[in-house]
């Protein structure tokens, strides 16, 4: 398997100030950060797995293999295991909305594997840290929790792979006794080098509208459908915004000035406006916590609630957050957002303020011949 990047899904390629690295945090440095982009060597494949399980708007993949379908074909068997020996090339490809939504579809306790993977490792508690925090959410709302096995082997019928292993060798035997499997395996030693160089991301003009276009990953979608199904509990409780990484609510301070930078630029819809820019709206439900639009606001007026109400996964709500005052410039007859003083809009104050200052340097200039 190969990992893959869809660069245009990518939060850093919506703006420069973006300063996410939960890719490079997940994988201890198999993907990295190069001219604003994540980059990796092109042979890189389920070693950084991590990655594509802390993508918070899934621009991470892995060939051959996706997620979303993994769900639903776990759930249509009657299998309730999940390990990398069986269905899964690891585990940390489920993010903490994947490991939910499949606690809550599940009529049995789902149980995941980890007894093979080393528990000093970096993978490992990665993996750790995303079962506590999806089982930290549900003991919330819901008596459903994920189980760990972390001591017994899983039994499993490795003979078929054996006998693949065996067919390999033999085929590679008599691949190399003709000049047919020198040219094959000449040009997989190439490949092998190739895949050792950086695969490197730019921005072009074919991605420019992907960006712009609004996505809700998958995994939010799903968990949006099991949480439908999912009793209510009798009363809501309030988790502090630290302990819940993949979803959030914000305020909006004083400070802001409605430049429209954070609902313009928000990759899901999670914050948005009206026709005539008058306010500032937010989807709670919608935000996958990507910080984007903390990490653009210049005046920082943008901010985390201290906690997340879990009466969100069930009452979804669009708050308003912070409201204008639209006026008609009195010089360009353009509506601006009016904070007071003269009824004039900033581009024509700058006009104003330019044209001032060449009157005052041209009278200067005069005065001095």
């Amino acid at each position: 398997m190969r990992l893959h990047l869809d660069a245009a899904l990518c939060v850093r390629a919506t703006s420069k100030f973006s300063t996410c690295t939960q890719c490079v945090d997940a994988t201890q440095g198999l993907v990295q950060i190069e001219e604003q982009l994540p980059t990796f060597a092109k042979g890189t494949g389920i070693e950084a797995a991590a990655c594509v399980g802390a993508c918070p708007t899934e621009a991470f993949s892995l060939s051959d293999f996706s997620v979303t379908e993994f769900f639903f074909t776990f759930l249509d068997s009657k299998v309730r295991l999940i390990s990398r020996k069986i269905n899964v090339p690891c585990l940390s490809v489920l993010s903490v909305e994947h490991l939910i939504s499949l606690a809550l579809a599940s009529d049995t306790p789902v149980t995941l594997d980890l007894h093979d993977y080393e528990k000093e490792s970096h993978l490992y508690s990665v993996i750790a840290a995303r079962i506590e925090e999806a089982n930290f959410v549900l003991s919330a709302f819901s008596d459903k929790a994920l189980q760990v096995n972390v001591e017994t082997a899983v039994e499993y019928d490795n003979s078929t792979e054996e006998a693949e292993e065996v067919s390999d060798r033999r085929s590679f035997l008599r691949n190399t006794a003709s000049l047919k499997g020198v040219v094959k395996h000449k040009k997989e030693f190439d490949d092998a080098v190739e895949a050792q160089e950086l695969h490197r991301f730019e921005i072009d003009a074919s991605m420019t509208q992907k960006i712009k276009d609004k996505h809700l990953p998958d995994k939010r979608k799903i968990l949006f459908t099991m949480l439908k199904h999912a009793q209510k509990p009798e009363a809501y409780e309030v988790l502090a915004q630290e302990d819940v990484s993949f979803v959030s609510q914000k305020f909006v301070d004083e400070s802001c000035t409605n430049c429209q930078i954070c609902y313009r630029i928000c990759p899901t819809g999670a914050l948005s406006s009206n026709g005539r820019f008058s306010l500032i709206n937010f989807d709670a439900m919608l935000c996958v916590k990507c910080h984007l639009c903390h990490d653009v606001c210049e005046p920082a007026s943008i901010q985390l609630q201290p906690g997340f109400e879990i009466k969100e996964f069930f009452e979804p709500t669009q708050r308003t957050l912070a409201t204008f005052n639209i006026k008609r410039c009195n010089e360009c007859g353009n509506p601006f957002t009016y904070l007071g003083g003269e009824q004039t809009c900033p581009r024509c104050l700058v006009e104003e303020e330019e044209a001032m200052f060449l009157h005052e340097n041209a009278i200067k200039m005069r005065s001095e011949e």
